[in-house]
């Protein structure tokens, strides 16, 4: 059998930043209680870890007592302020990328912008990026969510367009939702597009699409509440009919999987290496 490994499966930069930093203030707090506002990635096996290393994960700062770690997917504006109210230290591990976005969205609010953000819903990520967005936004999840961003705008007789994404989004979908936009906006609209899906992103969407059509067989690995898995799953089903998504070896079938003699292996931004190798090691 020969196994296809992606070269970009695995962590990315602002994941690994935010584990090993979870790690390394665990190591320095000597006995005290680490906490962690929502998951950290969206990955079961790194969060069990962090946990027995002592990590408390918590859902609201409020419930704080001491130094906490902010998530890679960064959290809502008015956090911050209420951390700095109740004394709380916060070690903010937010992706850089997302920093990024949060930062555009703040400046082009503050200048009068309605703001197209494409993402899901209700993803940590975008419910961060909402709140510095302004009242004139409106979040477009697929194709069907632009007619009434288009609506909003039309009434917020706002003459000046801001659109951003979600990190992780699909880069494929964008290029529709951006052709949709472009035709039905009204005219005479100031139209700024900033694409903030982050290129380690782009390169393993491409890569998963590139890998799939060369396989008979494509294994994506990722936690089941992992955005960037599920659409990486999506390009890997949409390139290779026998396409399964795990979040580890013990759910590989490998009666099915020893009838093909070429299989493809990606994994998601939040899988570590050892889950990978793990199952890489299986197939072998």
């Amino acid at each position: 059998m020969e196994i296809i490994l992606g070269k970009s499966a695995g962590f990315c930069y602002g994941v690994r930043k935010a584990v090993d930093g979870a790690k390394n203030e665990l190591k320095k707090a000597k006995g005290k209680t680490l906490y962690c506002l929502g998951e950290i990635v969206h990955n079961k096996q790194v969060i069990k870890e962090l946990k027995e290393r002592g990590l408390v994960f918590i859902e609201d700062i409020k419930e704080a007592k001491g130094e906490t770690i902010i998530r890679a997917h960064g959290i809502k504006k008015d956090i911050y302020n209420l951390a700095k109210k109740a004394k709380i230290e916060i070690k903010d591990f937010t992706c850089p990328n997302v920093l990024r976005i949060h930062k555009i969205a703040e400046e082009h609010a503050k200048r009068g912008y309605c703001i197209f953000l494409c993402g899901s819903k209700n993803h940590p990520e975008n419910i961060g990026t909402l709140s510095f967005c302004g009242e004139n936004v409106a979040v477009i999840e697929t194709e069907e969510d632009v007619p009434s961003a288009i609506e909003l705008l039309r009434r917020s007789r706002i003459r000046k367009l801001l659109v951003i994404l979600q990190t992780t989004y699909s880069v494929e979908r964008f290029k529709k939702i951006e052709k949709m936009i472009k035709e039905r906006i009204p005219e005479n609209i100031k139209l700024v597009i900033k694409n903030t899906i982050c290129r380690a992103t782009e390169l393993r969407q491409m890569e998963t699409e590139e890998i799939a059509k060369k396989v008979q067989y494509m294994i994506i690995i990722g936690g089941a509440n992992s955005s960037n898995t599920k659409k990486l799953y999506e390009i890997g089903k949409s390139n290779c009919e026998n396409c399964v998504c795990i979040e580890t070896a013990k759910e590989l079938d490998l009666n099915i999987i020893s009838k093909y003699k070429k299989v493809g292996v990606m994994a998601g931004a939040s899988t570590p290496q050892e889950l990978i190798k793990e199952v890489v090691e299986t197939l072998k």
